[in-house]
């Protein structure tokens, strides 16, 4: 009797022995990161289909006046008195160019803010002399899917976000994701690409992709635990009753 208890112990806690190890090389972000290291440099650059805001201000604003002609009104859902505040966008065509008053289409897809406004100034110069530029993405938004707490589409108010800070927005990996092998979609030049990301070196510090782009997808796929898991999962419950049924049937029989 008491090897048959045993037994069935034994087969009871085996699943639960096997998807239980995981190594510590698979788990941890960053390893054997040094005290000091250059991250890549990285500026956004505007691209089709962007909402741009974009707001020409002068001393003298009877000058930049013009240059603001077409706001659009937004709801500032924030507000709890319902205020509305007047912005001036424009949308990326699918070939980079704005249409700007006066000026008319004005290509800003490729140029990364400074480089935008300084072009800007550049074309109003002999408008308004003194001109300030306000410009900013107003679309800027990340997707993170897969294995992570809070999948979801992000948008971001800032003007540049890394991989990890992403990832701390969708409520981080699971412990099913795969951490050594992140996908990154993004698209450039109007041609989709894509690259792999291991989160688990400290190297990837210094990749181009530790910095998202805006519309990046970021997908954490499920390691061999989860997907083994998916497969066993539903019917583990039933096995091990199963299991557990014979034992006994055949302990009462022999005794």
């Amino acid at each position: 009797m008491k090897r048959i208890f045993f037994l069935s112990t034994w087969i009871f806690l085996l699943p639960f022995l096997f998807f239980s190890c995981a190594s510590r090389e698979k788990i941890v972000y960053i390893q054997n990161a040094i005290s000091a290291s250059e991250t890549s440099e990285f500026e956004t650059k505007i691209k089709p289909d962007d909402i741009l805001a974009i707001v020409v201000s002068s001393e003298n604003p009877e000058v930049s006046a013009p240059y603001n002609s077409v706001a659009v009104t937004l709801q500032n859902s924030s507000s709890d008195s319902g205020q509305s505040n007047q912005i001036q966008t424009y949308l990326v065509d699918k070939n980079g160019y704005i249409e700007f008053p006066i000026l008319k289409k004005i290509k800003l897809s490729g140029y990364t803010k400074e480089q935008a406004i300084d072009l800007l100034k550049e074309k109003l110069k002999d408008h308004v002399a003194d001109a300030s530029i306000n410009l900013r993405i107003l679309n800027y938004k990340i997707t993170v899917l897969g294995e992570v707490n809070k999948p979801g589409t992000y948008p971001i108010q800032s003007e540049r976000i890394t991989l990890l800070e992403a990832l701390g927005q969708a409520g981080d990996l699971t412990i099913y994701g795969k951490r050594n092998n992140i996908l990154i979609i993004r698209e450039e030049n109007g041609k989709k690409i894509s690259q792999r990301v291991d989160i688990t070196k400290s190297d990837f510090i210094n990749s181009s992709y530790y910095y998202l782009a805006q519309n990046d997808v970021v997908y954490i796929e499920p390691n061999k635990t989860k997907i083994n898991s998916s497969t066993v999962g539903p019917n583990i419950a039933i096995g091990i009753s199963a299991l557990s049924l014979v034992v006994t049937i055949f302990a009462l029989t022999i005794n």
